[in-house]
Parts: C-alpha cells; sequence; structure tokens
C-alpha cells in the first residue's frame, strides 16, 4: 500500500513555478513525485518542509532532476540531503520548523 503523499502545484512569490510536497517519500510513491516534477519544465522549486520521511527512492528521484531544482527543507532533512551528497547539487534553503517563513 503506497504511502501518504501530498503534491500541490503553485507559484512561489517571484512567480517561479513551485512543488510543494507533504507526507512520507518512499520506494512506494516515489514515482509519483517524480510524474510531478517531470510534469513541469523548467526550473523548479521543490517545498520539502511538511515532509516527515525521506528515503533513498525519494533521493534519486531529486538527484535525477538535480540541475533544474532549488529545495526548500527543514533542519530535520538538511542531514539526509548533506550526507547524500545532494546538497553539493541543488541549493537549499532551510527554513525553521516553526513555519514563520513561507517561500
Amino acid at each position: 500500500m503506497p504511502t501518504q503523499l501530498t503534491l500541490t502545484h503553485g507559484r512561489t512569490t517571484d512567480g517561479g513555478t513551485l512543488l510543494t510536497v507533504a507526507g512520507e517519500i518512499d520506494m512506494s510513491n516515489s514515482t509519483t513525485l517524480a510524474d510531478a516534477i517531470d510534469a513541469v519544465p523548467g526550473p523548479l522549486v521543490v517545498d520539502l518542509t511538511d515532509v516527515e520521511y525521506l528515503d533513498s527512492a525519494g533521493l534519486n528521484v531529486l538527484f535525477v532532476h538535480a540541475e533544474r531544482l532549488e529545495l526548500i527543507a527543514t533542519p530535520l532533512l538538511q542531514p539526509v540531503l548533506t550526507v547524500s551528497g545532494l546538497t553539493r547539487l541543488v541549493d537549499v534553503r532551510l527554513l525553521p520548523t516553526d513555519g514563520s517563513t513561507t517561500p
């Protein structure tokens, strides 16, 4: 059974394309994330601030599209993004976990 994942398309405050991701990203639903990213041409900001779990399948999706992504994450995801090496390929904006700043 797939893990709960919610994807919402929108715009950043400066008019860029935004994909807001909430829930858990794992092997059971990583293709759903990949399809959502594939559906957007050009640069994309992916907001991961409401992601509770991110496994290697989800990281792989982000790596495949790294050249055109900017990530927004909380400090809780930072170790996973750093250890995987993704922070060397993608700009990552860290937001506090209290949600005091919006993308």
